[in-house]
């Protein structure tokens, strides 16, 4: 099968030839149709997360965020077949654990695709635990709507929905607009929320817009948290950290009412490595919640999906390019600079 192999930290994807995945008796088999190209992609490659435990074993195939087709099955896969069509969320489970059992399956910590197994940057990607791992896409839910559901969304989705319980009519800043942060745009905008997008990009603000953001803030000109405050006369109800960075989280904790709820969902990178002071005493008298938010469980999927399929939630539209697998690298050092907007899909091989 063609693939985009990582070598090498850092250095351009090599576009190879790869042996085709075997199925072992629980595992699938999934041709993929279309696979996103994720900020979780450019944070592996770039070496990232070392602090987390997470080492990249080269070569590897990265890629979390594809939907495709079940090619084959082990024989002790029981709920899926040759061509069902499915998504798979990144976070791997066991179906075995007390996360598992307790409807936490993104806690489950059986591995990470893309990062600890091969992805969806292959033509071909192998599925552990198949019955756990796939899910069955609704009809009208097609394979570019599933990569663009993948990660992004689907972690954006359990942050707003199931984690901050963001109510119709509260005040929710997302600060960092990116796939995570327009996504949040979008799911709360659909719950009723009054959303302000925070970024430094006005191209992403101005997306943020289109998404159904009540306004906008130029994060480089002034201090956001003080513009929010000034927009939701006292404090958002809900904030939300999208990129993960000193500037971003404190902003976001700032920006909050009391009684407010700030929910951490972007991860950092070298320059804070994990690390970031928080206002704590002020965190106390307000009494706010300091949240976190990872990935999505499979037990929030059928809400979501039902969302998808009746039209209220579009995570198709923010698909801003879909390229071939050769140009992979292309969109990995426009990361570097900050200069994507909305998702990048790879869908030919």
């Amino acid at each position: 099968m063609k693939a985009a192999v990582m070598t090498q930290l850092k250095a351009p994807l090599e576009i190879k030839d790869m042996p085709d995945p075997k199925p072992g008796p629980a595992d699938a088999v999934v041709r993929v149709e279309a696979c996103g190209i994720c900020r979780s992609d450019w944070h592996f490659w770039q070496g990232d997360w070392t602090w987390l435990g997470i080492q990249a074993q080269l070569p590897r195939i990265m890629g979390h965020e594809f939907g495709g087709v079940v090619e084959a099955v082990g024989d002790q896969v029981r709920n899926f077949r040759p061509g069902d069509r499915v998504t798979v969320p990144f976070h791997l489970a066991c179906g075995r654990c007390n996360y598992c059992y307790s409807g936490r399956s993104n806690l489950c910590g059986a591995g990470t695709l893309g990062f600890t197994t091969d992805g969806g940057y292959g033509r071909l990607a192998l599925v552990p635990n198949a019955d756990m791992n796939l899910i069955r896409l609704p009809e009208g839910v097609d394979f570019l709507t599933a990569a663009a559901l993948g990660c992004r969304f689907m972690t954006a989705y359990h942050a707003v929905a199931d984690r901050a319980h963001v109510r119709p009519g509260e005040w929710v800043a997302v600060f960092g607009v990116g796939g995570v942060g327009l996504s949040a745009v979008q799911i709360a905008s659909a719950l009723g929320a009054r959303v302000i997008a925070v970024d430094i990009s006005d191209a992403k603000l101005e997306r943020a817009r289109q998404e159904g953001a009540v306004a906008v803030v130029n994060a480089s000109q002034g201090s956001p948290f003080m513009q929010v405050r000034q927009l939701t006369d006292g404090g958002a109800d809900v904030g939300i950290d999208a990129l993960g960075s000193l500037a971003t989280a404190q902003s976001s904790i700032l920006s909050l009412r009391r009684g407010g709820r700030h929910v951490q969902v972007g991860l950092t990178s070298q320059q804070e490595q994990g690390m970031v002071p928080v206002p704590v005493d002020a965190m106390v008298v307000q009494e706010i919640d300091f949240l976190t938010s990872l990935g999505c469980p499979v037990t929030s999927y059928p809400g979501l999906l039902s969302l998808v399929a009746s039209g209220k939630l579009d995570p198709r539209r923010l698909v801003t390019q879909t390229i071939p697998v050769e140009q992979v690298n292309d969109v990995l050092n426009a990361m570097t600079e900050f200069g994507t907007v909305g998702f990048n899909i790879i869908d030919r091989w």
